[in-house]
């Protein structure tokens, strides 16, 4: 039953969920899965009497943002607030021994809420926390000796929270129900990842269906006109493809579609770079190799979803390619010139990119990985053969140009790729496809690559900067410079003069000139 509290909380939660806690253990799941989900200004107002379990709680959620089951996490009764440098940091508040509301101004109330997360005992002793507060924890003991908890959110924080309980439901199913719950790594997309703990490390895709924007052409967001997974269906269908041909694709354990969880094997830790993020050579070339033998195959475009029918693999046509390579000019032009394109310039970009797209007609197609770098690949030393590489991420694949996923690969967009070592994986895939299939056209491919990789590196320097302006993530401007660079290597193919030239006046091709990136600065 949905009812307002506003006797925990000044600004008004809404209660979501009722949930008894039978023992210590389930107290500490609860602040495990809401760990999964907290972000910097969260308030997390913890209240009940003295046993009714606030510590244990706040103790699993530091805990699990830490990373660290065993981290020390003393009670702040009597410091009334203790920091931890956490990811998000974390700042614990226990006011049972404040003296006055106002005090809490001197503890830095308002700062760690600002850029952290904030978890409160006893808010009731602070009018400003109790009415800061986002998530709200009402603890009691029950007549049995177990514990009652009553979650309230405010409406911004709410969907999150019903999300995180709603996995626990959905690993109880799966009869995992009391398993851990690990962060695990995220990428520049709206999907989240957990690692859990049962007979086996599994992990958890949380891809709530969801468009990538409002609608900006023909009245469709930009997923739609680029071919973007708007749901976990597309990963369950070439997930199955790819293992059904031989390939290590993650082995799904549960699915449920409608609500875009997954739980899929852990294909293992291995990576193609060292701990310095450097590219280990050997590794890149195992890569390289497996890609000739992917795009080998003859890919269907249509694929069994296992009990929800077909899934048809969109081809990777001009619209999609050209709304990318737009990425260029919505966001990045803007804000490394500090201007927007002009309408000459966007019609000449039109025009240069065009008239490249004619020439890649003729390209040699087959099931694009799309994003076959050194986030999403594996590298498994035990297995044999094809299996050594494993894939995961290939929600968003496609049938279009082959070159593109060599070009993902031999310009890794996160690592420092040498020419050298960019020359030595083109030719190492040109002699893979060339093992099978003597006519392989390589000067064909040469051109292809060259397109494909001007159009990847477009897309990207606009993505990135979309990612600091869009969503709040500044990390990926550190590889604004590397992008410049391999463009001036793919820009020197005569397909691509008119760009080349194009690309120059907006400095795009010199890193000190004036299309260096003022927000890397």
């Amino acid at each position: 039953m949905v009812a307002e509290r506003s006797d925990i909380q000044g600004g008004m939660a809404t209660e979501i969920a009722r949930m008894t806690l039978a023992e210590a253990s389930a107290t500490e799941r609860l602040g495990i899965d809401l760990a999964m989900v907290v972000r910097p200004g969260d308030v997390v107002a913890l209240s009940g009497d003295l046993g009714a379990g606030k510590s244990t709680l706040a103790r699993a959620l530091i805990r699990a943002l830490a990373g660290d089951a065993d981290l020390e996490v003393p009670s702040p009764t009597y410091t009334l607030v203790q920091p931890y440098e956490t990811e998000p940091p974390v700042a614990h508040f226990d006011l049972y021994r404040l003296g006055s509301g106002d005090e809490i101004d001197e503890l830095g109330f308002a700062e760690a809420a600002e850029t952290g997360v904030v978890l409160v005992e006893w808010p009731d002793r602070a009018p400003e926390a109790r009415d800061a507060a986002t998530i709200v924890v009402d603890l009691s003991v029950t007549a049995e000796g177990g514990r009652l908890a009553v979650v309230a959110t405010t409406e911004a924080a709410r969907a999150r929270v019903e999300r995180t309980l709603a996995i626990r439901g959905f690993l109880a199913a799966a009869g995992l129900a009391t398993a851990p719950r690990e962060r695990f790594f995220g990428d520049a997309s709206s999907r989240r990842y957990e690692t859990v703990e049962g007979a086996e490390t599994l992990v958890l895709m949380d891809a709530p269906r969801q468009p990538d924007g409002p609608p900006i052409r023909d009245g469709l967001p930009y997923s739609r006109i680029a071919h973007l997974a708007e749901d976990v269906t597309p990963f369950v269908a070439i997930g199955t493809a790819l293992k059904k041909a031989g390939f290590a694709a993650p082995t799904i354990h549960r699915a449920d579609l409608d609500r875009g969880l997954l739980l899929i094997e852990h294909l293992g830790g291995g990576q193609i770079i060292d701990a310095e993020r450097r590219p280990i050579a050997e590794r890149y070339l195992e890569s390289a190799r497996f890609l000739a033998e992917f795009h080998g195959v003859a890919w269907p475009s249509e694929l069994q979803v296992p009990g929800d029918g077909i899934y048809r693999v969109p081809a990777y046509d001009r619209r999609a390619m050209t709304i990318e390579v737009e990425l260029l000019l919505d966001w990045y032009i803007p804000d490394a010139l500090g201007r927007p394109a002009s309408d000459d310039e966007r019609a000449l970009f039109a025009e240069c990119w065009n008239a490249v797209f004619d020439e890649l007609e003729s390209a040699e197609r087959s099931l694009v990985l799309r994003d076959f770098h050194s986030p999403n690949v594996i590298y498994r030393p035990d297995a044999d053969g094809t299996a050594k590489i494993g894939l995961i991420d290939f929600q968003d694949a496609l049938i279009g140009p082959s070159a593109y996923d060599v070009a993902s690969l031999a310009q890794d967009a996160r690592v420092d790729l040498s020419a050298e070592l960019e020359a030595a994986l083109t030719a190492a895939y040109v002699s893979g496809r060339r093992a099978e299939d003597p006519g392989f056209d390589a000067f064909a491919f040469e051109r292809d690559y060259a397109i494909m990789a001007t159009q990847r590196a477009t897309k990207i320097l606009g993505i990135f900067v979309r990612l600091l302006k869009r969503d709040g993530k500044p990390q990926y401007l550190r590889h604004i410079p590397r992008l410049k660079g391999y463009l001036g290597r793919t820009l020197g193919h005569p397909s691509l003069s008119a760009i080349s030239h194009l690309y120059g006046t907006w400095g795009l091709l010199d890193e000190t000139g004036p299309g260096r990136h003022r927000s890397n600065d």
